[in-house]
């Protein structure tokens, strides 16, 4: 394998040397007994060290839990991308989607400062600014630690995030470092090059445009060293990986070996979008993405190695609010440099005291459920999902919900395990039969729907495939009332009232998060 040294010079270097274990990362609390990472996306304040808590806790991508209450943006300061991938096609755009390197409009570092004072100010539990394109931030450098820098002024509480491919990264890591950056994210799909030449036509570095399995080498051993040196100086790591059937799905278990080992914080393996409307070369050859099982399944097989995040809603390169509950549309720059923005940390402070204050009672009532269970123990696991507005309540209408969140319940406890993207039911009032059938194979593998309010048509059509609309705990908070349910589940299914039996699969749908009428 190679390395680079400096900018743009290509050296050889061996396989040995790059795909060795680095020293323990400082900031993941990797065990160098176990080489079980400490940290996770769920992770609570006990379980990490204070200082990685910190840059943790309020940070939607990086911590499960503060994705239920808090908010990002993505400012599209970044056009220009280095490399092409068979996944991407950035010139089709629909704002009712959300797919990485969609963006309505592009914005000057100037404009994009504007907008995260306007949307801090308006959504108060915004607390991170993302780069994450349309292109590759540091194929765009100037612009893009520009805006970091204008944003790091005007508003200091606002964490700074950024996303990248990785070719450029060996090259920045220290301008990162010095531009207080805390959390970077590498797209990392394969460690091997012949499996790389099927994935990327060709990357451009050096000044130079690389084609096959000479492309795929030099972009992998690039995302190894940055993601080394990354760790090195502190800087929290989370990596993120397409799974394509058939391609890298098998191997992508040791892209989780490999990243573990240069103390990546969190592994994301998302599935990939394949729909051939949006013209990218995977999906106009037919490609197929992954099912919901496969995925799954995948995801935990790697639960040994990097901490695995299962939230990620492959967002938009200019995505504003929580995640999975997209407000970009409110914040156009036409609108946004028309607004008289008074920024006030203090009424950010204030606002965010109240969130935790809100999260705090939601663990406390997550581990008074569980506590239910004290003693007990039964290998039955079920999945269910939840319409859910955020904060952790089982607070959405079955009819309005643009996802489910789905979670994993046995006497262990409720695990979040991933989302279910949907098209609105109800239009205008009334429901779509048509979408009703696609809901209910997107959720197929539940044996449970938690809603806040559901109507009979809908009820009937669950009952019937299998699947129970639960309402009863309407606006209370999810996991103890999920863990409620699966007790009273497993009573049943002691008093021989109902059997238990696993469920089949599920559809991972796309091109969906269509507004209601």
């Amino acid at each position: 394998m190679n390395a680079v040294v400096g900018h743009g010079r290509y050296v050889e270097g061996s396989l040995d040397k790059m795909m060795r274990p680095t020293a323990e990362h400082r900031g993941c609390g990797t065990s160098v007994n176990t080489g079980q990472a400490s940290c996770r996306s769920r992770a609570a304040h006990g379980e990490l060290p204070a200082e990685i808590w910190e840059k943790v806790k309020k940070h939607p991508c990086y911590s499960e839990g503060a994705h239920h209450h808090y908010a990002r943006m993505h400012v599209a300061v970044a056009p220009a991308c280095n490399i092409q991938c068979n996944y991407c096609n950035r010139k089709y755009d629909c704002a009712n989607e959300s797919r990485p390197g969609v963006v309505s409009e592009k914005l000057t570092p100037e404009q994009a400062v504007k907008k995260v004072l306007a949307v801090a100010t308006i959504i108060p539990q915004t607390t991170v600014l993302g780069i994450a394109g349309p292109g590759d931030p540091l194929a765009n450098p100037e612009k893009t630690f520009k805006t970091f820098d204008l944003v790091a002024k005007a508003a200091p509480d606002i964490k700074l995030c950024l996303s990248t491919n990785g070719l450029a990264l060996p090259d920045y890591v220290d301008t990162i470092a010095k531009s207080k950056i805390e959390h970077v994210t590498i797209t990392i799909n394969t460690i091997d090059p012949e499996i790389g030449a099927k994935i990327y036509p060709w990357i451009f570095f050096s000044h130079r445009r690389y084609v096959g399995i000479d492309a795929a080498r030099i972009l992998t051993d690039r995302q190894l060293q940055g993601l080394e040196m990354l760790s090195e100086r502190g800087i929290l790591c989370k990596v993120n990986s397409v799974m394509i059937p058939h391609i890298n799905d098998h191997h992508l278990v040791e892209v989780n070996k490999a990243v573990k080992s240069r103390g990546a914080f969190l592994h994301n393996i998302m599935p990939l979008i394949s729909a051939p409307e949006y013209g990218t070369v995977f999906g106009l050859n037919g490609q197929r993405g992954p099912t919901a099982q496969a995925l799954k399944a995948l995801q935990d097989a790697c639960e040994g190695g990097v901490n695995m995040m299962r939230h990620c809603r492959q967002c938009r390169a200019d995505a504003v609010g929580l995640v999975g509950a997209d407000r970009g549309s409110e914040f156009n720059i036409d609108r946004v440099m028309k607004m008289d923005v008074k920024y006030d940390p203090e009424m950010r402070k204030a606002y965010q005291e109240k969130v935790e204050a809100e999260r705090a009672a939601k663990v406390a009532a997550s581990r008074e459920g569980l506590a239910e269970f004290a003693g007990e123990m039964s290998e039955i696991t079920v999945l269910v999902a939840v319409a859910t507005k955020g904060s952790g309540l089982i607070n959405e209408h079955f009819g309005h919900a643009k996802e489910f969140q789905v979670y994993e319940i046995s006497t262990s406890g409720a695990k979040f395990v991933g989302h279910r993207r949907v098209d609105v039911y109800c239009q205008g009032g009334y429901g779509e039969g048509d979408r009703l059938s696609t809901i209910i194979r997107s959720v197929n593998d539940c044996h449970a729907v938690f809603v806040a309010k559901i109507g009979g048509c809908p009820k009937s059509n669950l009952i019937r495939a299998g699947i129970e609309p639960v309402d009863r705990y309407a606006h209370e908070f999810i996991e103890k009332s999920a863990i409620a349910w699966f007790r009273s589940y497993l009573e049943k299914v002691k008093r021989g009232e109902i059997q238990h039996a696993q469920r089949g699969d599920a559809d991972i749908r796309y091109g969906s998060l269509i507004s209601a009428g």
